[in-house]
């Protein structure tokens, strides 16, 4: 398979996801809801609190705070992969800034179980209502670094690199660290 074949495919990929994650906003939800990252600087990480987001998130906080830069977090999320807002019960389908809420409050706790408080304190974690992939490459034009993990929460344990880490590495506009299991910073 030729390289340009290969990014035509990842490009009509990473398209379809953007069409299936704007299908779910609809009428004014999209003002209150992120749909990018805005960051300025600095490191930014992907996190989707797999074992290897989780490693990805010591390593690049270990390299921010050596170079003094800010560190970014960045949760993709769609209604299938939020955790239940407190609002909902049955019956009643709460609005996406509820389900946008709980996917914030969920990756800042991920986010000190991994760093600890102190550490966590100076952190920006960022949820946006998109496809993993084009979450990070639209946060990493602001971006020094973007680092994932090897593999996220979803493909096959054998693959060397998972579909989103895969992505970024051919289409960010900033250098990329992959890390793979254990990478200590």
């Amino acid at each position: 398979m030729s390289d340009q074949a290969g990014n035509t495919r990842a490009d009509a990929a990473l398209e379809a996801e953007r069409d299936e994650a704007a299908a779910e906003l609809t009428g004014t939800e999209t003002d209150t809801v992120a749909t990018e990252a805005a960051v300025t600087g600095g490191v930014v990480v992907g996190h989707d609190d797999s074992d290897h987001a989780r490693d990805a998130l010591v390593w690049a906080a270990a390299l921010a705070e050596r170079a003094s830069w800010p560190l970014h977090v960045v949760r993709a999320w769609r209604i299938v992969t939020a955790p239940q807002p407190a609002s909902w019960e049955p019956g009643y389908v709460p609005p996406l800034a509820d389900y946008e809420a709980a996917v914030q409050a969920d990756l800042e706790a991920d986010v000190v179980a991994v760093l600890g408080a102190e550490r966590a304190a100076g952190v920006t974690c960022h949820v946006v209502h998109a496809a993993p992939a084009q979450a990070l490459i639209e946060a990493a034009r602001g971006a020094d670094l973007l680092v994932v993990g090897a593999r996220g929460r979803g493909g096959f344990a054998g693959l060397l690199l998972g579909s989103v880490s895969d992505q970024v590495t051919r289409h960010a506009p900033c250098a990329v660290t992959v890390v793979r299991d254990g990478g200590e910073g």
